[in-house]
């Protein structure tokens, strides 16, 4: 019998932390019931901030100012934007630490499986698939630079995004309580703006960085699953989708990074002048939300490249378990 011996988890009170190859993958983590409660604070939050603004055009046409109104409603709806998107983050961990469960799983079954006398006839090197080209190594591969960088940055991304979004919505009410029309309301209104997509958009980049973590963890455990079977080990190479998910994030992260920078350009020179101020906002608005847009499209892209490497990883284990697997390099 052959089995893996994946490391002990680093800190046992983490909630991404390995579990060991005996650990019991039956038991429910936190990680889903505290997802769930983030999503759901934050559809409060959201469907709350939508309610009072039904009463705007009433107000418009009575006459009345909205700008109060608005201005708080916006806070809180992109700060439930944020809450549902550090549930999905929190989510994300689990999923995380159940792949780990899955690796050891696959590690404990496949001996079973696998035929006494399959031999092991690959040879080093490039190695074409259904799934695109991989690589047979004699153990398993190292991480690569963009893994090691994920899973380090997503809990800093995660922690600065939430930060920003409270800096922001309290600057969104110090907006809402502001005298309309003033100076002081527009500054409000620019930081308050630039700063809650600023904290959006580090949350998606968080977002991108567990996925990341994903994408290392999978290709990591396949490897040493392989392995611990003594057999060569096929990975399957970076495909052009993880290339662009890459480029996509780093460039909506410039994009907001940029959109914030221009924000306190306008708070702090263009507020006094309510023309330019609104020239400025009109296309500050779509810029902003072209960043998440771009953020948006290289998970998808991301989930796209996760899909890929666990459809090549089970067809790498049906081969491993038939009395003849193909081998052929």
């Amino acid at each position: 019998m052959s089995t893996i011996s994946l490391q002990a988890a680093r800190d046992s009170g983490s909630w991404i932390a390995r579990p060991g190859a005996d650990a019991d993958p039956t038991p429910s983590t936190r990680h889903r019931p505290v997802g769930l409660l983030l999503a759901a604070a934050g559809l409060v939050l959201v469907v709350t901030s939508a309610i009072a603004t039904w009463g705007v055009p009433a107000d418009l046409a009575a006459g009345r100012d909205a700008t109060s109104t608005v201005a708080w409603t916006f806070a809180t709806t992109v700060a439930g934007f944020g809450l549902a998107k550090i549930g999905i983050g929190i989510t994300l961990l689990g999923i995380i630490v159940r792949l780990w469960h899955r690796a050891n799983s696959v590690a404990f079954a496949l001996p079973r499986l696998r035929p006494a006398d399959a031999g092991d006839t690959s040879r080093v090197g490039p190695l074409d698939t259904a799934h695109g080209a991989a690589t047979v190594t004699e153990s398993a591969p190292e991480p690569l630079p963009i893994h090691r960088m994920a899973q380090l940055a997503w809990l800093p991304m995660l922690a600065m995004g939430a930060m920003a979004l409270v800096v922001g919505l309290v600057l969104g009410l110090f907006a809402a309580a502001a005298e309309a029309g003033s100076q002081t309301s527009r500054e409000l209104s620019a930081w308050t703006q630039g700063t809650m997509f600023l904290g959006e958009g580090l949350l998606l980049s968080g977002i991108s960085f567990l996925l990341g973590t994903i994408l290392a963890g999978l290709r990591q455990a396949g490897g040493e699953v392989q392995q611990s079977l003594g057999l060569r080990v096929q990975t399957l190479e970076m495909p052009a989708s993880a290339k662009a998910f890459i480029a996509l994030m780093a460039a909506g992260m410039m994009m907001a990074i940029g959109q914030f920078v221009l924000y306190v350009f306008v708070a702090t020179s263009e507020a006094s002048d309510p023309a330019s101020f609104a020239a400025w906002s009109a296309w500050l608005g779509p810029f902003r939300e072209t960043a998440l847009g771009v953020l948006l499209a290289g998970i998808v892209l991301a989930l796209f490249t996760i899909s890929r490497v666990l459809g090549f990883q089970f067809d790498r284990i049906r081969d491993l378990a038939r009395p003849t697997h193909r081998t052929t390099a």
